[in-house]
């Protein structure tokens, strides 16, 4: 089918979000589109996603060149700029006008479960009113909660990235028990565990943190948390704690005690100087125990931290940009490119799709059988281990010998 391909990127980023982004571009000019003479069609981008789109801003991909494309890939953020924009009824005939005017055939929509949504109700709309468009969905969010997908890219960075600061931080708070003896860390996860969860994957002995992780899936008691404290401390001296995002008591309200929503009803956790799950954690155990402790909320950061991303991640995220390509020109549409773990005696995948019809309606929270009460079980561990590659071993002065005591001195 002749006609020009339109991508975009929404939602939050991820560190590889421009990887499939540059999968894109580069499956597209492989098969023949560009403003060559003979192209099949031009290569354009959303600026701003679809609100972008809406106001007629769209950039012109094909004239990037290899070297672009590489250093594309690695770029942080959403090059393209994102929005977080809740398409309405009444923009569809809109969509559908400028699509026709710009003679696009090929749509690629890279991003979440929103985002699936917005893809989803373009190419239903446009199918019933007579525009024949091929949509795609391209998968993206850290939170590792999309439907259909052994895990979504974006989310093995994110990993890395949370394993690494809680273990790093841990052993920061570990050598400063004396003057703080607990340490909260919270992760971005509005209804799923996996991030969370992730940061267990740094600890390589039973006093490293984290200590205990707690996940939207599991509501938590008062009387759990200080119970928990109190045996680790008695244990190690000090206490790590990894605190999803979206967790609750177990009354039903939020640890962090927020209200806001955004467009599309999804609550903001910290929003409008807010409170925050870490933060009020943090102020009931220094309540109840007297101890002076930290708190770390990265917010954003696991999203566009470029250095630490993983290497599977990125090869996956590009993978998944030129899937997506392949198979509109195979006449696909209406579906969201999976990712599918095929490998087991080694890690190995293979890219299959699932109707946007099901992702967009649905998310998938940690399966039960991979968690314990306030932590993870090792089935987990295994699942995660080839996703984030290799964690620096450390050097732990605490393993050498003690001075003995000088005889007839008291310590």
């Amino acid at each position: 089918m002749e006609g020009n391909i339109l991508v975009g990127q929404s939602g939050g980023p991820t560190a590889v979000i421009n990887a499939s982004l540059a999968g894109v571009v580069e499956a597209a000019r492989a098969a023949g589109f560009g403003d060559g003479v003979g192209g099949r069609g031009r290569v354009l981008g959303m600026r701003f996603a679809i609100e972008g789109f809406l106001e007629e801003r769209m950039l012109e991909l094909d004239r990037l060149s290899y070297a672009e494309l590489v250093r594309l890939a690695e770029t942080p953020g959403s090059a393209l700029g994102s929005c977080r924009y809740k398409l309405r009824d009444e923009d569809l005939p809109k969509v559908r006008r400028l699509l026709e005017t710009y003679n696009i055939r090929y749509l690629f929509y890279i991003g979440g479960n929103d985002t699936m949504d917005t893809i989803h109700r373009i190419t239903t709309y446009c199918d019933e009113h007579g525009y024949e468009v091929r949509g795609i969905g391209i998968p993206k969010t850290v939170d590792n909660d999309l439907y259909a997908v052994d895990h979504t890219p974006g989310f093995p960075s994110a990993a890395r990235y949370v394993a690494l600061s809680v273990q790093q931080a841990g052993r920061l708070a570990r050598d400063m028990q004396r003057v703080d003896r607990f340490v909260v860390h919270q992760t971005i996860g509005r209804d799923a565990g996996w991030l969370a969860a992730s940061a267990a994957i740094g600890r390589t002995r039973e006093e490293d943190g984290p200590h205990y992780i707690y996940v939207p899936e599991q509501p938590i008691s008062r009387e759990q948390v200080l119970t928990d404290v109190k045996t680790a401390i008695d244990a190690y001296g000090w206490v790590s704690i990894v605190i999803g995002e979206g967790t609750t008591w177990t009354d039903g309200t939020p640890v962090s005690a927020a209200s806001t929503a955004d467009r599309f009803n999804n609550v903001e956790f910290g929003a409008m100087g807010g409170s925050s799950a870490a933060m009020n954690l943090h102020r009931f155990i220094a309540a109840e125990t007297g101890y002076r402790g930290e708190f770390q909320i990265p917010e954003s950061m696991p999203m566009a931290a470029a250095d630490r991303r993983s290497p599977v991640d990125a090869a996956e995220a590009r993978a998944c940009g030129v899937e997506a390509v392949r198979r509109a020109l195979l006449g696909e549409s209406g579906v969201m490119i999976t990712i599918e773990r095929t490998g087991d005696t080694h890690y190995a995948v293979t890219y299959g799709t699932a109707p946007l019809s099901e992702v967009a309606i649905r998310a998938r929270p940690m399966p039960p059988e991979l968690l314990q009460p306030g932590y993870v079980e090792p089935a987990f561990l295994d699942y995660l281990r080839p996703l984030v590659g290799e964690f620096p071993i450390y050097t732990d002065l605490a393993d050498l010998p003690a001075v003995p005591a000088v005889p007839g001195v008291t310590r």
